[in-house]
């Protein structure tokens, strides 16, 4: 099965469409080297897939933020992507994770959704954290934001050396509004027979003809989904130039030199005297 890519289908029949993304390496790679409890890698599994098949709804080229952050032992989580499936995200703690359902981790919260596009406004939606579920909580957001229904299933592997995450992706089209909410209880109840087995192991193929075998569910050409970080030298030198000269140069003598960490890849940037002085130049 090959990893790492969003599916997207419709039915001929029926005024629903649906997603489906299957990730190993993308998602291995936004917890390596981190030092996550096994419930917040998890999470952050649940909220890659998330966010991955909410950049799939967008109709234009822009980027997307899913964050959640509450009182809990976990500060936030966040997964950034964009309309080209590249994504990267992170987990910030602030005591001991005891619990692992959602609430557990974050105590009371919000789950905040930022649109971006290239081209137009920003858009910004807020969801209390009211579920012990993520799925619930978007599907929340949809009903809110959008008086859509929309069904999520996810499914997680934190295996080391086996990381996979999964999600499963239904909501009804904004059409004739009674054959399209009889159509959708139909398809939510076959969907509702997923295993986490099936969405983590399976091809997607096989998956969709498991699930919807006589409703012939149409798949279109899969995107790839990939982790990219956008951290650079010369964006770390930006933000360096806003602290200012006379405080970078104090630090580099109390130190020795300046060292940026990213927090999505764990990227190190190094700067001596010389060099920031050079960047004052």
């Amino acid at each position: 099965m090959q990893n790492d890519l969003l599916h997207r289908y419709i039915f001929e029949q029926h005024d629903v469409r649906g997603e489906l993304v299957q990730v190993s390496d993308a998602f291995a790679q936004v917890i390596k080297d981190r030092d996550y409890p096994d419930a917040v890698k998890k999470l952050l599994g649940e909220l890659f897939v998330t966010t991955s098949l909410l950049t799939a709804t967008l109709k234009f080229q822009g980027h997307i933020n899913v964050q959640i952050q509450g009182d809990g032992p976990v500060k936030f989580a966040a997964i950034n992507g964009d309309h080209e499936q590249n994504l990267r995200g992170v987990a910030r703690m602030q005591g001991e994770v005891k619990g692992d359902g959602l609430l557990a981790l974050m105590g009371k919260g919000h789950m905040i959704i930022t649109i971006t596009p290239i081209k137009g406004e920003r858009y910004q939606g807020i969801v209390p954290l009211e579920h012990d579920s993520l799925a619930k909580c978007v599907e929340q957001y949809f009903a809110q934001s959008e008086q859509l229904k929309t069904r999520m299933w996810f499914a997680t592997d934190i295996s080391p050396g086996q990381e996979r995450a999964a999600g499963l992706f239904l909501q009804v089209l904004p059409v004739n509004q009674d054959k399209a909410t009889a159509d959708f209880s139909h398809l939510e109840t076959l969907s509702d027979t997923v295993t986490e087995d099936e969405l983590l192991n399976l091809d997607a193929h096989t998956v969709l003809t498991r699930l919807y075998h006589e409703d012939n569910p149409k798949l279109f050409e899969p995107q790839p989904v990939q982790f990219k970080c956008t951290c650079s030298r010369e964006k770390t030198i930006d933000a360096l130039v806003n602290v200012g000269k006379d405080e970078l140069l104090a630090d580099v003598q109390a130190n020795g030199e300046i060292v940026i960490n990213c927090h999505y890849c764990l990227s190190e940037y190094r700067f001596n005297e010389e060099q920031i002085k050079a960047i004052f130049n």
